[in-house]
């Protein structure tokens, strides 16, 4: 059963604070009443109606309207009735499990809206307004995903099964594969003397004591901060609560009273003055000024040099890419072989499309096995130099149990575990108190929910 999936992070806020706006706007639209029920759980028509029209806002809607709507009940009959088993099995979430979710969800919000205040702004609620009403929301889907999990926690999948999966895909319909890359890095990091560690001190400590004479904290941060996210804002970072900076930044800023200034605090960016702006609630907002420590010339190209000659090694054969990570780079990624991580999959694979460009015009110039001459970077304001290893490059193919069995293992794993959802659902709807309104038993449902 092909199950509606909606981005389950950002409707439910959408669901839950668009009611009332909505209500004003078409009251003859969404009047609320019952839809469904399943258990004792109830499905309403602002529900529906809300769900449809965000998708609607997305520009995402296929079909007709009655038949979308049809598809948002079923969906969410569904995931009623995994919230009542999930009420049978007695399944638990915690304040805090909520709260830590609630918090991640919070921080997404954000940053689609830009600021904690344009969020606040849109909705007319304040962000502890807009958390509350989301509370129960959050841990309805918690208790749903854990009753799911539960489900198919022992569904696994063996190698036969992979290739029974992949003999009955029809040839037209064998999943295309782009060419994929495999990349790996090793950086070498240019020692930073204590003689420029204490400029940039110096430079900061001189802030500081003019704020203490009466300069304003946010020219200063206009004109000298390093920070090109905050500096045009004065310094100023926005609302956010514990969690989402640098811990030593956080545990300074959040000891701060208003309009008072901290002492330099470093993190791994570089050294810090913050001044705290207001606390509001769980969230503060602050301005700060960001100086880095410069490199030396002379220590870049020591840097440079040594790289140089790790490449040298590798290409002579004298020492392996992965001998070189470890014993070389100043990369966290040593530990797990010097491998970039593509961070949509998970894996090292990454489609030409998902490289950075500067690095993609480095790698695309090397054949497998090859590492590239010393590249100089500065990301967040560092420098450093780093050196690419292409361990694969594949070229544009239809799928296949040689090149591509761990892709085609997942897709028969996620096949197999959506027909044990499909029994389950089976089962379960028979034991299972569930009821239709009148006005919505005409939908061409892909399950048979209505009970005659």
């Amino acid at each position: 059963m092909k199950i509606l999936r909606f981005i389950l992070l950002f409707v439910p806020l959408m669901c839950i604070l668009t009611g009332n706006i909505s209500a004003q706007v078409q009251n003859d639209t969404i009047i609320d009443g019952v839809v469904g029920i399943v258990g004792g759980n109830v499905i309403l028509k602002s529900d529906i109606e809300n769900q449809y029209m965000q998708i609607r806002s997305q520009g995402n809607i296929q079909g007709t309207a009655p038949k979308l709507k049809c598809q948002i009940l079923e969906n969410l009959l569904f995931q009623k009735l995994l919230l009542h088993q999930s009420q049978v099995d007695s399944i638990k979430v915690t304040d805090a499990q909520v709260e830590l979710e609630m918090d991640r969800r919070m921080r997404y919000f954000i940053s689609q809206a830009g600021t904690p205040e344009r969020l606040e702004e849109h909705f007319g609620k304040t962000l502890l307004e807009i958390k509350n009403e989301l509370r129960d929301v959050v841990q309805e889907q918690m208790l749903t995903e854990q009753e799911q999990q539960k489900i198919t926690k022992d569904v696994t999948i063996t190698p036969s099964e992979v290739k029974s999966f992949y003999k009955k895909i029809p040839k037209d319909s064998i999943p295309l594969i782009n060419s994929e890359f495999e990349i790996g890095i090793i950086v070498r990091q240019p020692l930073i003397s204590d003689v420029e560690k204490q400029e940039a001190k110096g430079k900061l400590k001189n802030f500081k004591e003019r704020c203490a004479k009466g300069d304003d904290f946010s020219t200063l941060a206009v004109l000298y901060s390093e920070d090109p996210g905050s500096s045009k804002q004065g310094g100023e970072l926005g609302m956010f609560k514990r969690g989402e900076m640098r811990p030593e930044f956080e545990a300074a800023a959040f000891r701060l009273k208003p309009g008072e200034v901290s002492d330099i605090v470093e993190t791994e960016d570089g050294y810090h003055l913050i001044q705290m702006i207001e606390r509001r609630g769980e969230y503060i907002n602050v301005r700060h000024i960001l100086l880095q420590p410069k490199v030396s010339p002379v220590n870049l190209n020591k840097a440079k040099a040594s790289l140089d000659s790790v490449a040298t090694l590798i290409i002579t054969k004298k020492i392996t890419y992965e001998q070189a990570v470890v014993k070389y780079s100043d990369d966290p990624s040593k530990n797990s072989g010097g491998m970039m991580i593509n961070p949509a999959s998970g894996n090292s694979k990454f489609e030409a499309d998902q490289i950075d460009a500067k690095i993609f015009f480095v790698i695309d110039k090397l054949k497998a096995g090859e590492v590239s001459a010393p590249v100089l970077t500065n990301e967040r304001g560092k420098q450093d130099f780093r050196i690419y290893y292409l361990k694969t490059r594949t070229n544009p193919h239809k799928a296949n149990l040689d090149e591509d069995y761990a892709r085609l293992q997942q897709m028969a794993l996620e096949k197999k575990k959506q027909d044990v959802i499909d029994e389950w659902i089976t089962n379960k709807m028979n034991s299972t108190y569930i009821a239709i309104m009148d006005d919505w038993r005409s939908c061409a449902f892909q399950r048979k929910w209505i009970k005659n």
